[in-house]
């Protein structure tokens, strides 16, 4: 029992004396990050108001190595994001803003129930934005070496949206990541596509009027076809060669018209695809991560829409909860 114990103090100890030394190492991070910052525009009057107060976050670099894209099975990922329970706060909230949700979708031609679906899977209807400091999220990712470069050019976008007066610092709290709003915007994304639906001058992404425009804005300029398909659940045949399977999100690959996979599909009749010439690749989203998971189940045909959402979460299993929500809409709106 003793020597448990110890074992537990020293493990402690090396714990805190890891995190002293990052906070030391992050101050000296951040004097360099300020000399970058000044270099690429940024005033030193708006670095030192929203850096003043960043530090270092190690809870941000647990998460960021423990996602549930990369742990939680398929089945078990979608369920979790489309229940019930969901689904009926969803259609509360539609009926709540019913004016606000068919006129964004007339304008920006994204199906309302798109929207609602990335909404209640990113915030829960605007329920939980996050309550990390998105600065210091961003400084400790940034500091941090798997993902720096990414991080960094977040940052110092974010610095740039509150030299510009377009984004007020101190409303600057979500998600670990640094998203931000009722649809999880990164600053890149704030940047380029959200704006100031309600003509207030200002771009508030907790307000159901500028985020649910900015969100429709961005999905629309990025490619999605309104009442295009997504995906369909397929059974494989085992003579499939492995080349043709997708199991990483990164870059969808081996894209065929989809009567070239049909010797395949055990189930193509079921399918019921109307133009056989349009093109789809084969996802597999357990293989490679699940432990013990088997190498054609489950699977999926993909199609554009599908890589459309990819581009808002680099995921194969989000991509694939958030159709499958959206089809749910579909079915009560």
């Amino acid at each position: 029992m003793k020597l448990v114990n110890l074992t537990i103090l020293l493990l402690l100890l090396l714990s805190l004396n890891s995190v002293s030394d990052d906070n030391i190492d992050f101050k000296k991070w951040k004097k360099n990050f300020k000399v970058v910052a000044l270099k690429k525009g940024i005033s030193e009057k708006t670095f030192n108001i929203t850096m003043q107060n960043v530090k270092f976050l190690p809870k941000v670099i647990e998460y960021d190595r423990f996602q549930p894209e990369f742990y939680e099975d398929t089945k078990t990922y979608i369920t979790k994001r489309t229940s019930n329970k969901k689904l009926k706060k969803g259609l509360d909230f539609y009926k709540n803003n019913i004016i606000l949700i068919n006129i964004v979708e007339k304008k920006f031609e994204i199906e309302k129930e798109l929207l609602l679906s990335l909404m209640g899977i990113e915030t829960n209807f605007g329920t939980y934005v996050g309550k990390m400091d998105i600065l210091s999220s961003l400084a400790t990712l940034s500091y941090d070496k798997r993902r720096s470069e990414f991080f960094t050019n977040e940052l110092l976008t974010l610095l740039r949206l509150v030299d510009n007066n377009k984004i007020n610092h101190e409303t600057l709290y979500g998600s670990w990541a640094g998203a931000f709003g009722f649809f999880q915007f990164m600053p890149s994304t704030i940047k380029n596509y959200a704006f100031d639906y309600n003509k207030d001058r200002y771009i508030d992404l907790k307000n159901s009027e500028d985020a649910y425009a900015s969100a429709a804005n961005y999905l629309n300029k990025i490619g999605w076809k309104k009442n295009g398909l997504c995906f369909k659940k397929v059974e494989l045949n085992e003579d499939v060669p492995s080349q043709l399977l997708n199991v990483s999100a990164k870059k969808i690959h081996s894209k065929k018209m989809i009567k070239k996979y049909k010797k395949y599909i055990k189930n193509y009749s079921d399918l019921n695809i109307k133009d056989e010439n349009q093109k789809v690749a084969i996802v597999t989203p357990d293989k490679d991560i699940i432990p013990n998971a088997l190498t054609l189940s489950p699977a999926y045909v993909v199609f554009d829409n599908y890589e459309i959402i990819l581009k808002w979460n680099r995921s194969l299993r989000f991509a694939l909860a958030v159709c499958t929500l959206k089809d749910k809409f579909r079915n009560e709106i």
